[in-house]
C-alpha cells in the first residue's frame, strides 16, 4: 500500500547513489535496443546511412528523451505528494516486440516489393502514426478488451511473434559465428536465468558485449576476424559523426498511407496489446509501492510516439516491464532522466555508428534471443496450465507467417515467385504455399482469435468461444485475418468456415447438461493416450 503524508516543504532528491546502479543497468538495456534497431535498419532494410543516422536515430533520441524525462517528472510529483524517498520512475523505451514487428512485417515486405527502403520507412511511420492514436484513446477500451479476452490469447499471439520474428534470426546468426554468439549467450543467461551476479553488479548485457569485443578483436591478431570488425571500419564510422537534429517527416507519413490496408492488419491488434501491457506494467509498479495513473501513462506513450513519428521515427514507445527490479537496484528519479540525456548524446552526435564499428553485431544477438525466450515463456508461465494447448494453437499462424517470409525471400533471390514456379510443384515437394499464405495472413489477430476460441473451449465456455469464432469470421471477411490487406471478401471461404464453427459452438452451448460433460476442465492433457 502507498501511504500519503504531508509533503509541505519536502523536496525529493533528483539523483541518489542507487540511481547510478539503475542507470548503468537500464542505460545498457536502452543502448542495446538502439544498437539493435540500427542493425535492423542498415542490414535488414538496407536503409541508407544518411537516413539512419541523419533522420531516424535523431528522432528516436528525441522520443526516448521526452519519455524518460516525463516519467522522471511523474516520479518527482509522486515523491513530493507522498513525502516518500523511495519512489522509482517507470522505465520506458522502444517497444522491443514492435521493433521486430514493424521491421519484418511492415517495412521489410514493402521494401522487397518496391525495391525502395524509403517506402518501407514511410510505411513504418504510418504504422506508428495509427498506433499512437490507438494508445491515446485506448485508456477507455483497454479494460474491456482485457476483460473479455483470455490472457492465453493475448500472450500466446505475442509468444508466436517472439519465437519466430524475434528469436529465429538471432539464433541463426549466433550459430554462424558460434565462438562469439554462444559464448555471449552463456554470459547472459547465467545471470538473467541462473541468478549469477557479476562483480560490482555489472549488467550482464554489458559483460556480454565486452566479451564479444575481446573475442572479435583478439581473433584479428590471429587472422581469424571473428565478428567482421576492422580498423578501416572504425575510420569509416567517423564519417557519420556530426550533429543531426530531428526534422519533420509529415510528408513521408502521408506517403505511407498507400499501404494502409497492410498496416491496419497489425496496427490494431498490437495497439490493443500495448494497452494491456501498459496496464500490467502500471499494476506491477503499484504492487511495488508506486501508484501511477494508467490513463496518463497510456496517453504519454501515445503522445511521445506521435512526436517521434512526426520527426521520422518508425518505432513506438512503451512503458517497460521491470519497474520493481530497477527500484530494488536503488533506482529513483535520476536514473530515468540520465538515460534520456545519454540517448540524446548517442543519437544526435552519431556515436551509435562508432559503437557498431567496435562492437560485433553477433554479441548483441544473444540478448535478442533471451528477450524472445522470456516473452515466449511468459505465455505459459502467466496463464492457467490448462490453457497450454491454446497457446500452442496461437503459435501456428506466426510459424506460417515466418515460413512465408523465408520462402518469398528464397524465391525472390532466384528471380521468381510462387505463382510463376507453380503452387502444384511446390505442393508436390511438401511445401503447401497456399496454406502458408492463408494461415499466416494477419497472424497477430489470427493467433489471438484461435487461442481465445481454444481457451474457452477448454474451459467449456462455448458461448464465449462461439463469439470469438464469429469475430474471426467477420475479421477474416474484411481481411484483418488470413489476408495480406484489408478489403471485402478477401478470403470468403475461410470466413464461412469460421461462421460454421461459431454456429456449431453456439449449438453446443444450448445442448442439455446431460449431453455435455460440464465438470471442471482438465489440464489440457487426455486422461489416456490410445495405443498406436
Amino acid at each position: 500500500m502507498t501511504t500519503t503524508t504531508s509533503s509541505t516543504g519536502f523536496q525529493p532528491k533528483l539523483f541518489t547513489p542507487g540511481d547510478w546502479n539503475a542507470f548503468f543497468g537500464f542505460g545498457t538495456n536502452i543502448l542495446t535496443n538502439m544498437l539493435t534497431l540500427t542493425i535492423l535498419l542498415r542490414f535488414v532494410i538496407k536503409m541508407p546511412d544518411a537516413i539512419v543516422f541523419g533522420r531516424i536515430l535523431p528522432a528516436v533520441g528525441l522520443m526516448l528523451c521526452l519519455s524518460t524525462f516525463y516519467y522522471a517528472y511523474l516520479a518527482y510529483r509522486l515523491a513530493k505528494t507522498t513525502g516518500r524517498r523511495d519512489v522509482c520512475a517507470l522505465p520506458s523505451g522502444i517497444s522491443v516486440p514492435h521493433m521486430f514487428i514493424v521491421t519484418f512485417v511492415i517495412m521489410l515486405p514493402i521494401t522487397l516489393t518496391t525495391h525502395d527502403p524509403i517506402k518501407g520507412w514511410e510505411a513504418g511511420l504510418t504504422w506508428v502514426f495509427f498506433q499512437s492514436f490507438i494508445l491515446m484513446i485506448g485508456g477507455f477500451i483497454a479494460p474491456i478488451v482485457r476483460k473479455i479476452t483470455p490472457r492465453a490469447a493475448l500472450l500466446g499471439t505475442l509468444a508466436g511473434v517472439s519465437i519466430t520474428f524475434i528469436s529465429m534470426r538471432p539464433a541463426l546468426e549466433m550459430y554462424m559465428t558460434p565462438v562469439i554468439g554462444l559464448t555471449c549467450f552463456a554470459v547472459i543467461i547465467v545471470t538473467w536465468f541462473g541468478g549469477f551476479r557479476y562483480p560490482k553488479g555489472i549488467p550482464a548485457g554489458l559483460v556480454a558485449i565486452a566479451v564479444g569485443m575481446i573475442i572479435a578483436w583478439g581473433s584479428n591478431l590471429f587472422g581469424l576476424n571473428y565478428g567482421g570488425l576492422t580498423v578501416p571500419g572504425i575510420t569509416g564510422a567517423f564519417t557519420n559523426f556530426g550533429f543531426s537534429v530531428p526534422l519533420p517527416a509529415v510528408n513521408h507519413i502521408f506517403s505511407g498511407f498507400e499501404y494502409l490496408g497492410v498496416i491496419l492488419v497489425t496496427a490494431i491488434p498490437f495497439g490493443i496489446y500495448d494497452l494491456v501491457e501498459a496496464m500490467d506494467n502500471v499494476e506491477s509498479a503499484e504492487a511495488a509501492g508506486d501508484s501511477y495513473p494508467t490513463t496518463r501513462v497510456l496517453t504519454a506513450d501515445g503522445v511521445v510516439s506521435l512526436i517521434g513519428c512526426l520527426m521520422g521515427n518508425p518505432f513506438i514507445n512503451a512503458v517497460y516491464i521491470g519497474h520493481p527490479g530497477w527500484k530494488a537496484m536503488g533506482g529513483r528519479i535520476g536514473y530515468s532522466a540520465a538515460t534520456g540525456i545519454m540517448v540524446i548524446i548517442l543519437s544526435w552526435f552519431g556515436v551509435i555508428s562508432l559503437l557498431l564499428a567496435i562492437i560485433p553485431v553477433v554479441a548483441i544477438y544473444p540478448i535478442l534471443l533471451y528477450i524472445g525466450m522470456l516473452i515466449g515463456a511468459q505465455a505459459f508461465q502467466s496463464t492457467p496450465k490448462g490453457h497450454a494447448p491454446a497457446i500452442v494453437l496461437a503459435l501456428t499462424p506466426h510459424l506460417a507467417a515466418w515460413a512465408g517470409v523465408q520462402l518469398d525471400g528464397v524465391l525472390h533471390a532466384v528471380g521468381t515467385d510462387a505463382a510463376t514456379l507453380g503452387l502444384d510443384k511446390l505442393a508436390n515437394q511438401g511445401v503447401l504455399y497456399a496454406g502458408i499464405k492463408v494461415m499466416g495472413g494477419g497472424s497477430i489477430l489470427t493467433g489471438l482469435v484461435l487461442a481465445a476460441v481454444g481457451a474457452f473451449i477448454i474451459d467449456k465456455k462455448f458461448v464465449n468461444a462461439s463469439a470469438f469464432a464469429l469475430a474471426g469470421a467477420i475479421l477474416t471477411f474484411f481481411g484483418f485475418m488470413h489476408g495480406e490487406a484489408i478489403g471485402i471478401a478477401v478470403t470468403p471461404v475461410v470466413a464461412i468456415a469460421y461462421l460454421i464453427v461459431a454456429v456449431f459452438l453456439f449449438g453446443l452451448s444450448r445442448m442439455p447438461a446431460s449431453a455435455l460433460d460440464r465438470t471442471a476442465p482438465h489440464e489440457g492433457v487426455p486422461d489416456a493416450v490410445p495405443a498406436e
